[in-house]
């Protein structure tokens, strides 16, 4: 019995939900591109820690976070669904989204995603703002260790966000609601 040919697209996921990635290495499918990172250094897991401790502490709205919670996402174009991995997730915890939920979950109910810039600053920059706006995501806070900077992009419409706040490290920035709190970033310098 004849089988019906793959698309290039089913090819390709098939491919990257295959990989067996060496441990602490954290492949994603980004736009079409298969990405491998390594395992994060001191200063990237230092900033997640002081984002996490911040929200939890301050936040308007209790908050659940996830490290590392693999999300599918809209693609664009012929490509198919962007499987990401931020560096860090943050949900009401009422919604008690991460329970239950399989390694690679929609980011319906996810309020804000964390990306520190690591060895593929690119991916970071500009294809997962992109599939993350897709989602939507409401809000994407950039930690952009070569620029010194701290990115909240807001408002996403179609392929972007249409707003976004650049401080440099050492300023505060807002978090809207549900948030509602100043993030200090004076511990980033």
């Amino acid at each position: 019995m004849p089988h019906e040919a793959l698309s290039q697209a089913e090819v390709l996921l098939e491919g990257f939900l295959a990989l067996d990635t060496p441990e602490g290495f954290r492949a994603e499918l980004i736009e079409g591109e298969i990405v491998v990172t390594p395992p994060p250094d001191g200063d990237h897991e230092d900033y997640i820690g002081l984002i996490l401790e911040q929200v939890i502490t301050r936040s308007g709205t209790k908050m659940q976070f996830s490290g590392n919670k693999g999300l599918k996402l809209r693609s664009g174009g012929g490509c198919p669904k962007n499987h990401v991995i931020p560096d860090g997730t943050f949900a009401p915890t009422e919604l008690r989204l991460y329970r239950g939920a399989d390694p690679w979950m929609p980011c319906e109910g996810v309020a804000l995603v964390v990306e520190v810039t690591s060895s593929k600053p690119t991916a970071d920059r500009t294809g997962k703002r992109h599939c993350y706006a897709r989602g939507p995501v409401p809000l994407y806070l950039l930690v952009d260790r070569e620029e010194s900077s701290v990115t909240l992009f807001s408002d996403p419409r179609g392929d972007d966000y249409r707003q976004h706040c650049t401080v440099p490290f050492g300023k505060a920035i807002r978090l809207p609601e549900p948030f509602g709190i100043e993030l200090q970033t004076g511990a980033f310098i």
